[in-house]
């Protein structure tokens, strides 16, 4: 089974078939890893963008891609087509970092005709989520690729961050400053109909009490000091995704402050509380 780090550029534009915007792909780039991570073999490409004919000031800062670079490169299609020659027959997995290139090599299948899943894509790991797990850091704080170079070691002088086959290098080193194969294998999604599900589901932000996937047993306040619930002195509110009221301890003279956000992801419903002590302003004496 061989590994390839893949990295995409894109370019966000408005797409008349969706009648939204999307992020239209604009540079292939990829590297395969050896066991010993080392690499053996790059693909690199530019795409012909057919949807935006310009490219965005923000983009074209970001990737120091110009507009006639991009004229000189091939069509979507044909870029899929030539990618997945580059790949070969042998298995592969897929890695990227973070799962957001796959997401929008999706919406470009789709938008170009490609199909509705990836056609060179069987086996695919988020190379992120397991390099987070390996170095213990919180999974609500994404740790980007520079970040996560810096701290097994990787100087990216040299590189063009922010172009596809350099991002992809970096990528492939960090892979192989980690490589741990019993891990691994945990971290491996065979890319099949469950696979897509999970991975195009949005996930929403419950903003009503009624939903049925609210569970109301959170909607309460202990003391955090006498350890009572807690009397509830406003109704519950929302506002910036959360449910918001105060609770008031008389035993303990203490007014909370309590934040419950109900967020539905694709296979359960995520619950967040924040409680915090309100402080009484003090008055100073005249």
């Amino acid at each position: 089974m061989q590994f390839i780090a893949l990295d995409l550029e894109w370019n966000n534009v408005y797409g008349k078939k969706i009648h939204g915007f999307f992020n239209e792909i604009i540079e292939f780039g990829a590297v395969k890893v050896d066991e010993k991570g080392d690499i053996y073999d790059e693909f690199t490409c530019l795409i012909n963008t057919q949807v935006g004919k310009k490219l965005r000031a923000n983009t074209k800062e970001l990737t120091h891609i110009t507009n006639d670079e991009i004229k000189t490169g091939v069509l979507f299609p044909q870029a899929v087509s030539n990618f997945k020659k580059w790949i070969g027959k042998e298995e592969s997995v897929i890695m990227t970092w973070g799962d957001g290139d796959v997401r929008v090599l999706i919406d470009n299948c789709k938008y170009f005709g490609c199909g509705d899943t990836i056609p060179f894509l069987e086996n695919y790991m988020d190379l992120q989520r397991y390099f987070q797990r390996l170095k213990g850091t919180s999974k609500s704080q994404q740790i980007g690729l520079s970040a996560a170079a810096e701290m097994v070691g990787i100087s990216d002088d040299g590189y063009s961050l922010h172009r596809a086959l350099d991002d992809s290098k970096i990528t492939a080193k960090c892979f192989a400053k980690i490589r741990e194969d019993i891990i691994i294998k945990e971290y491996i999604k065979e890319c099949n109909e469950d696979f897509y599900s999970r991975i195009i589901f949005k996930n929403k932000v419950i903003s009503s009490l009624k939903n049925p996937l609210v569970d109301k047993t959170h909607l309460n306040c202990t003391c955090e000091g006498c350890g009572k619930p807690c009397e509830a002195l406003t109704k519950w509110k929302y506002s910036n995704q959360y449910f918001r009221a105060q609770y008031y301890c008389a035993d303990c003279d203490v007014k909370y402050q309590v934040n419950v956000r109900f967020r539905k992801l694709y296979d359960r419903t995520e619950i967040r509380k924040i409680v915090r002590v309100i402080e009484e302003e003090i008055q100073e004496e005249a």
